[in-house]
């Protein structure tokens, strides 16, 4: 889904049929990935903690698709949908989780902080805000390749330094760096609008940064905002920002039941699920029904090679940061 970045139908209109088979897919497996992460974690499967992207796949997915080979991602500690939205292989990834060797970090990086450099994922980060700053970072050297960098975090992380710092810094050097606040409306378990003064998307305005506001339910709304975004980035018009408005359908981690939502929010939010909103405007239940299918079928092999995958073995699997 590389390349150059290509305009989205507006509204209901008409959709590039293979295209948008193809985000739905992406879309799919990203769900599909994380019911099957939060199954094995309640059999004891996977260790340590999750946090899972579920009804917030159509950022990601929008992202990723307009992005290009020279271009590089930064994303959070919510990191198995950016990581799928790029290509990532999803049996190196549950293996990943199941700390396997054949993990795509050997078993080492756990949930919240794979890398993939091969599909230009520079890493997750289980530090608020580490994402903004290691896709500026990035930017640095992307600016001479004519590469964009794209920083994921939530809304929480705009009342933290790194954001106000990296925009500041991200804006003076007019680096290409695509800012995206997945808004989900709760950090952790507090609603934004309870520790956030203002409006974040007022926030990169004041840097004089372009802002924009998008439906993050809706994989062709964002996908129009960040082609738009990477274009005016990779032209040499300096750091973008898009705030994309989703909710996660599943607590913070596996210690929240979401007992703090309100009434009705939930069901609300469902009304809105990415997958039904790409069903209805791809209007091809028949092919939509052959792509749920398909991403079943392979979720069950992934996992069963991934329980029949070995350990490291403590004795020859060690870390080369330790090495002399």
């Amino acid at each position: 889904m590389s390349g150059a970045a290509q305009k989205a139908p507006a509204g209901g209109g008409a959709v590039d049929r293979e295209l948008g088979l193809e985000l739905y897919r992406r879309m799919r497996l990203i769900r599909r990935f994380e019911d099957t992460i939060q199954s094995l974690f309640q059999r004891g499967e996977v260790h340590g903690t999750t946090h899972l992207y579920s009804g917030e796949e159509a950022v990601a997915v929008g992202v990723a698709s307009v992005l290009a080979e020279q271009d590089r991602v930064a994303g959070t500690y919510r990191g198995h949908g950016h990581a799928l939205s790029l290509g990532v292989d999803p049996q190196g990834l549950l293996d990943e989780m199941l700390g396997r060797e054949s993990g795509v970090c050997a078993g080492r990086a756990g949930s919240m902080n794979v890398i993939d450099l091969e599909h230009r994922l520079i890493g997750c980060f289980g530090i608020i805000g580490g994402s903004i700053a290691a896709a500026t970072g990035a930017a640095l050297a992307l600016k001479r390749v004519d590469g964009v960098a794209v920083a994921y975090f939530g809304d929480g992380t705009t009342n933290h330094g790194y954001f106000h710092e990296c925009l500041n810094f991200a804006k003076v050097l007019n680096l290409p760096v695509l800012f995206v606040c997945e808004n989900n409306l709760y950090g952790e378990f507090t609603p934004w609008e309870d520790v956030t003064a203002g409006q974040i998307l007022d926030r990169p305005k004041a840097y004089e940064i372009p802002a924009e506001q998008v439906d993050g339910n809706d994989v062709w709304a964002v996908r129009a905002a960040a082609g738009a975004a990477v274009e005016r980035a990779r032209a040499g018009e300096g750091p973008q920002f898009v705030e994309a408005l989703t909710y996660r359908f599943v607590g913070h981690s596996r210690a929240d039941p979401g007992t703090y939502r309100k009434p009705g929010e939930l069901d609300a939010w469902k009304e809105r699920d990415p997958l039904k909103v790409a069903r209805e405007r791809l209007a091809d239940d028949e092919a939509v029904d052959a792509v749920d299918a398909e991403v079943d079928a392979l979720l069950e092999q992934v996992v069963e090679r991934g329980l029949a995958s070995p350990y490291p073995d403590p004795a020859t699997a060690v870390a080369t940061e330790f090495k002399d």
